[in-house]
């Protein structure tokens, strides 16, 4: 049904904001980001305007279905259905792309088109040498449409401006049925519920709507202001009659007319919230209570050169700084503030709920893939927002009906991936000091799943100390990462006072030692009965990988390396360290042939080891625990230089909301934490001359590496803060007090550095 109503607009006198250049420092690290990394191959990254943790993520979108699209964008598309204020960076699944605005001239369409045939809709080619984008600022030119196109942010809002030809009319389409569809699902499809539009006056448009895709029943609201009154409105609706200046219903889209759309650029600011259409209202006001598009825009590269600057490198490699301060944007992606200004937020139990002063409400936690490096990256640069960021999961496990947050977004828990990593992130807290968490509650939230719930093969886990193949998908996975969150919610029992149980799940912990086959040294699916599966090889996902799985987007290879704890323990079940260092040479010398029915997230193959997959990630740093560092630089030196590009494509595999990104932060510092727990980072091979990091209160740490080259690759000595440095590690402790680690380099192996077991990373501590 359509609404359709007319404005005698009065044309204003308006004047065209200025385009400033803003001058850049030759240090600037906004200088070297890139957000165009990560947008081909399989990186999933969105190339748009938004802030550091931005609730807010302004971006084109260039397709809504398919894997390589889970962001909303893929470099191969090549034209552009409009900008939306929502994505995702970096997932392998599909959410978000809310509220969709398209700037046209000529003729009204309402229907989007395709990739293939952009000229059927309402899609337009652009010109990929006009696209621009920087930290907090995207611009293209759009060739059918013939607009100009220009996008900020702030943390709640962005801020659109279309210059259209001159002289000529146009006008905005709103797409408020637009949305990334569930690409697993045949036939794909969006699930919108409780849609509305409503006209305000000739200069705003307001919505909200319910949206069930991977994060099942997410609400979102919107408010949009426009620089001068519209000429004419209409809404649309498929099934409902509109009400006077408002539509209910399905596919619900708006036709914003401008007569004058060529006299002065058109802009365009929108608020949105989870809350109410009053919240997005409020946030708008607050943060972009005008059309200074230049101010928006400066005060967004500001908020990422503060951000941005809190770590700095220094070399004569331009792309390896462009990989560096890129992979540092990337980071700071998410998780995303999730809360409006009037500190209201939706809650996991889908209530609104309000935050305390000083509180803060998060969202977007990709926890499988984070609790590895980000997270311990966030804890040593981001100090002053962790608190908040910590006690929202806590909130949020004692919200939730699921219980502990797994994967959640937007208020819904998604429960992706295996495990309940929350624990982990919380424990690295407890351990590495970080203050005003309620460790106490956040055990009684962990608590209940180690020792009651149900759910995923727990019941199997506790009855028979691991999950059986036979009644639970993915059971080797999931045995091994049950018991490496055993081993952090152990941690939080002994910040409750509670050694009990701490003694009792540490204990549990090893319950990696049931899927270890000590006929073949692999880590293998099991039987209810006791059996291993059969048929059985190492590179395959299980033991009928078209239908069922026994491994998490991993194979046998990569999850027999998938233990980040009790290391010393766990050589042991391989006859010592000798045998270990043997097994991980053969990983990295495997052949790299996969059986028919391999997921494309295992990329990045060195060998059988998969850089493009999260499990992989701290595998090159086991052969410090076994007494060979050199092997464990030459493993990250070749990963740092052959697995990361400076180029649309160049991630090995998904971004995944800064993992991929940190490890490389991390690894090219020259230290990574194999168990985040254990507040020890293991040294590898740091790829710059020098790095500092800000780690707050006055104080920086500094890695310099002396002698460094491309063929220098091995560490021969270390000093930190003057004194001999024997240790093949470094704790968290060392680096929070500030100071300067040296680490020669030279392009031999010094095999007695971290040789002797005494200077050997600790485990299970």
């Amino acid at each position: 049904m359509i609404s359709r109503r007319q404005v005698l607009a009065a044309t204003a006198a308006f004047t065209t904001l200025p385009q400033t250049v803003l001058a850049a420092a030759s240090d600037n690290p906004c200088d070297h980001v890139d957000p165009f990394i990560g947008t081909g191959g399989h990186g999933h990254v969105f190339p748009g305007a938004t802030l550091p943790f931005g609730m807010v993520q302004l971006s084109p979108d260039t397709s809504c279905a398919g894997w390589d699209s889970c962001s909303g964008y893929h470099q191969k598309d090549g034209s552009i259905l409009g900008f939306s204020h929502t994505h995702l960076s970096g997932t392998g699944c599909a959410d978000m792309l809310d509220l969709l605005v398209v700037p046209r001239t000529g003729p009204v369409v309402l229907q989007p088109g395709t990739v293939e045939a952009p000229e059927a809709g309402y899609r337009s080619r652009y010109d990929r040498k006009t696209e621009t984008a920087t930290p907090g600022y995207y611009s293209v030119d759009l060739t059918d449409s013939r607009v100009r196109a220009e996008l900020t942010a702030t943390l709640r809002t962005g801020l659109h401006r279309y210059t259209f030809p001159q002289g000529e009319a146009g006008h905005l389409l709103i797409d408020w049925h637009h949305a990334n569809v569930n690409w697993w699902e045949k036939p794909v499809r969006a699930h919108i519920a409780n849609a509305s539009l409503r006209l305000i006056g000739n200069d705003t448009l307001v919505g909200g709507r319910q949206v069930s895709q991977w994060a099942q029943g997410r609400w979102i609201f919107f408010a949009l202001k426009l620089s001068r009154p519209v000429s004419a409105a209409t809404l649309y609706s498929d099934d409902q009659e509109a009400d006077g200046d408002t539509v209910k219903g399905t596919n619900l889209k708006c036709v914003l007319e401008f007569a004058d759309a060529g006299s002065a650029p058109l802009l365009a600011r929108v608020g949105i919230s989870s809350v109410d259409i009053d919240g997005a209202l409020r946030n708008l006001d607050a943060e972009c209570p005008d059309f200074d598009f230049e101010r928006v825009r400066g005060a967004a590269r500001a908020a990422w050169e503060q951000e941005l600057s809190r770590v700095r490198v220094e070399t004569g490699d331009a792309d390896a700084k462009r990989i560096f301060y890129t992979s540092h944007y990337h980071a700071l992606l998410a998780p995303t503030i999730f809360s409006d200004v009037d500190r209201r937020y939706r809650g996991m139990d889908n209530e609104v709920h309000t935050l305390k002063p000083g509180e803060e409400n998060y969202s977007t936690y990709s926890l499988w893939d984070t609790y590895r490096a980000a997270h311990p990256f966030y804890l040593l640069t981001q100090g002053q927002r962790m608190p908040a960021m910590l006690q929202g999961l806590v909130r949020m496990g004692q919200e939730s009906p699921a219980g502990p947050p797994i994967w959640p977004l937007q208020g819904r828990e998604t429960d992706t991936m295996v495990g309940y990593h929350s624990a982990a992130v919380l424990a690295e807290a407890y351990r590495k000091g970080v203050k005003g968490i309620d460790y106490k509650a956040a055990f009684a939230v962990m608590r209940k799943r180690a020792f009651d719930d149900d759910v995923h093969g727990l019941g199997w886990y506790r009855k028979l100390g691991y999950i059986p193949a036979d009644k639970v998908d993915e059971s080797v996975s999931r045995t091994l990462e049950f018991a490496y969150d055993d081993w952090a919610v152990s941690k939080l029992a002994e910040a409750a006072g509670q050694p009990a149980d701490a003694a009792f799940l540490r204990e549990r912990s090893r319950n990696y030692r049931n899927v270890f086959d000590y006929y073949t040294h692999f880590m293998r699916g099991r039987l209810s009965d006791g059996q291993w599966v059969t048929p059985y090889w190492p590179a395959s996902l299980g033991h009928n990988q078209k239908a069922w799985r026994d491994f998490t987007e991993t194979n046998s290879w990569q999850a027999t390396f998938l233990n980040q704890h009790d290391l010393y323990g766990y050589m042991a079940l391989f006859g010592g360290e000798t045998e270990f260092e043997a097994k991980l040479d053969g990983l990295f010398g495997a052949s790299s042939d996969m059986p028919d029915g391999n997921l494309d997230d295992i990329s990045g193959l060195i060998g059988q080891y998969a850089h493009g997959n999260e499990p992989s990630h701290h595998v090159a740093y086991l052969y410090a625990y076994a007494g060979a560092p050199y092997k464990t630089h030459a493993k990250v030196r070749q990963i740092l230089t052959t697995l990361y590009h400076a180029a649309p494509d160049g991630l090995a595999g998904n971004e995944d909301c800064g993992q991929m990104s940190a490890w490389y932060l991390l690894s090219s510092m020259g230290f990574y934490p194999v168990d985040p727990v254990s507040a020890v980072y293991v040294l590898g091979s740091p790829l710059f001359d020098k790095a500092t990091i800000n780690v707050g209160e006055g104080r920086t740490f500094t890695v310099e590496a002396p002698g460094n080259g491309p063929d220098a690759i091995y560490i021969q000595s270390a000093t930190l803060n003057g004194r001999p440095h024997t240790k093949s590690w470094i704790s968290h402790a060392d680096i929070m007090r500030g100071g300067k680690l040296i680490l020669r380099m030279g392009k031999t192996p010094n095999k007695a550095f971290g040789r002797a077991l005494s200077t050997r990373p600790p485990s299970f501590v």
